[in-house]
């Protein structure tokens, strides 16, 4: 991944706290939206508190879930490539956001945050150019164990070699992010949870086991009868 030694997140943060730049703040209720695909919009988005995610739509209709952003991410970053929205942003709970528009980073005198924004942009490219490998060379079952590592590093509660995910996200969320149906996502969800890679707590919380997901993806197989 592309390293500049400090986040967009915490760019941001020390833009405002210096007066460089403003941001606004905004609270978003479930289900309500961010910002819709086609719209004119020229800002980015700091996660605050609550859970954000980006989706759009096929051809025919069928919605696909792009990505989730938690406390600390950063999203709408297209914003700074073009003026209309290609996707969908909506809140998966209430969430607070700060909202800066784009051309105050841009024009902003502060290289700090400038070369934040670059390696923002540039680690979203690789996110994509892998979520287009993992889509081209793995089956369904492998594609979710990656999708399950990565949202345990980015949105879970780290705990050890584990990450908990407390807040709810739904088997047919998951089967739009790795492309199947959601009866497959259970079916491999059982799978990972009977070979001790996933389990879910009293609370019904998703608990990942990165390290066991991580070993199942490098070794590609799951041990013999599950």
């Amino acid at each position: 991944m592309y390293n500049t030694g400090r986040s967009l997140a915490d760019a941001l943060r020390e833009s405002a706290r210096r007066g460089t730049i403003r941001g606004t703040r905004i609270h978003v209720g479930r289900r309500e939206h961010v910002y819709n695909l086609g719209q004119p919009d020229t800002h980015i988005y700091l996660v605050e508190s609550g859970q954000v995610k980006t989706l759009t739509h096929t051809r025919d209709g069928k919605q696909c879930l792009l990505s989730i952003h938690g406390p600390g991410d950063v999203f709408g970053e297209s914003g700074v490539l073009a003026a209309d929205r290609t996707e969908t942003a909506q809140a998966m709970q209430v969430s607070a956001l700060i909202q800066v528009r784009v051309a105050q980073i841009v024009n902003d005198c502060d290289p700090p945050l400038r070369e934040a924004l670059i390696g923002h942009m540039a680690n979203r490219l690789l996110e994509q150019q892998q979520v287009i490998a993992n889509l081209v060379t793995m089956d369904s079952e492998h594609r979710l164990a990656a999708l399950l590592v990565s949202l345990g590093k980015k949105v879970g509660k780290r705990r050890d070699k584990t990450a908990l995910i407390c807040d709810r996200i739904t088997q047919e969320e998951l089967a739009e992010m790795v492309g199947t149906t959601r009866s497959r996502v259970g079916y491999f969800l059982k799978r990972f949870s009977v070979a001790g890679m996933v389990h879910r707590t009293e609370d019904a919380h998703l608990c990942i086991h990165i390290a066991e997901l991580t070993d199942y993806l490098e070794n590609s197989s799951l041990p013999a009868g599950l």
